[in-house]
């Protein structure tokens, strides 16, 4: 495992104004504007919790956590690691945080375990105490990982393990006193989207399609229309959409807008599992040559599907006077035939 020691002057309290000053004023070649950045989210987050926990604005702020030089090589340090690590820019988890237990000296005397600071910033994320009577997360390193980190799990979500990483602390326990980090792939993504759904009972089919139409250009990622019997035999429609989270808002207003309907059903943050996929181009022969995109997925490095995109599949049919659907057939085994081989395993 990897131990750190880091020797510090002394350094003045500061306000959180002021403190912030310094940080900008840090020029170093190592310390890119993505480093100070982040540093600054992580300082934020604990002045936020202070301020709260005293009543004060983070304007008037006066608290030793930020203060102390110690915090600031965590803090840096960290950073630079999580963006020498690429961090930034892969999918952090996290399993839930000990926090230890007990009380603890503070320069506001004797506090418990965790430090109040410590649970303000960890309201929302799983915890619990032990193992240790003493304190095992602190005000900055709480800081520190819900800013790093994605996604809570209170388990280890599947991946394959490429790569892990140890980290040394130098307090005795009746444990190793480890921090680990590991860095799998995954052959399952998942995302968060929003799904609708309402019954429609008043609608002509010409409105029915044009909603249809309306929708996927606001950005729905699906639409469902199916009929079905309502209430007193009566013959209606049950429109689902499913969204990304960012778009609900549109979604929303459009279907009242088009539909004059009085209520929606919505399904927040809805976790949807999907496989990794690849747009890829590929040059088939039918009736001359021509060039449409495959949207291949992947399980792990092996090809589950490959299917040519409908838009070029109608291209070439409408210009080679082929069946929609043979035209497909004929892509897609020239497809498997002559790329699958080339490609698995990437």
């Amino acid at each position: 495992a990897t131990y750190v020691e880091v020797k510090k002057a002394s350094m003045p309290y500061l306000r959180y104004p002021e403190f912030l000053e310094k940080i900008e004023a840090i020029n170093h070649p190592l310390i890119d504007d993505g480093i100070i950045s982040f540093s600054r989210r992580v300082f934020h987050t604990i002045a936020e919790a202070e301020a709260k926990i005293h009543g004060e604005s983070l304007d008037d702020i006066h608290f030793h956590e930020v203060g102390a030089s110690d915090a600031v090589a965590d803090v840096f340090g960290a950073a630079f690691a999580y963006f020498s690590l690429g961090l930034d820019k892969e999918k952090v988890y996290s399993l839930p945080v000990a926090l230890g237990g007990g009380s603890t000296i503070s320069s506001h005397g004797k506090i418990p375990i965790p430090a109040p600071a410590t649970l303000e910033i960890l309201k929302g994320a799983p915890v619990h105490g032990g193992p240790a009577k003493t304190e095992l997360a602190t005000p900055t390193g709480a800081a520190l990982l819900v800013n790093m980190v994605d996604e809570f799990k209170n388990f280890l979500p599947p991946i394959r393990v490429v790569e892990i990483g140890y980290g040394a602390g130098k307090m005795d326990q009746e444990f190793p006193n480890i921090l680990r980090i590991m860095k799998g792939q995954r052959s399952l993504e998942e995302d968060k989207i929003v799904l609708f759904e309402t019954n429609l009972d008043h609608l002509s089919g010409e409105i029915i399609g044009n909603l249809f139409d309306d929708l996927i250009g606001e950005g729905a990622l699906d639409v469902t229309i199916t009929p079905i019997l309502m209430k007193k035999n009566r013959p209606g429609h049950l429109l689902r959409v499913i969204s990304k989270i960012e778009d609900q808002e549109n979604i929303l207003r459009r279907i009242f807008k088009e539909t004059g309907t009085l209520g929606i059903r919505i399904f927040p943050q809805v976790h949807r599992t999907i496989l990794k996929r690849e747009k890829i181009p590929f040059k088939v022969n039918i009736k001359g040559e021509w060039t449409a995109n495959f949207k291949v997925a992947f399980l792990d490095s092996e090809i589950i599907s490959a299917r040519i995109e409908y838009d070029d599949a109608k291209r070439i049919s409408s210009k080679s006077g082929l069946p929609l659907r043979e035209v497909m057939e004929i892509a897609e085994e020239q497809f498997k035939r002559e790329m699958v081989n080339k490609i698995e395993g990437y």
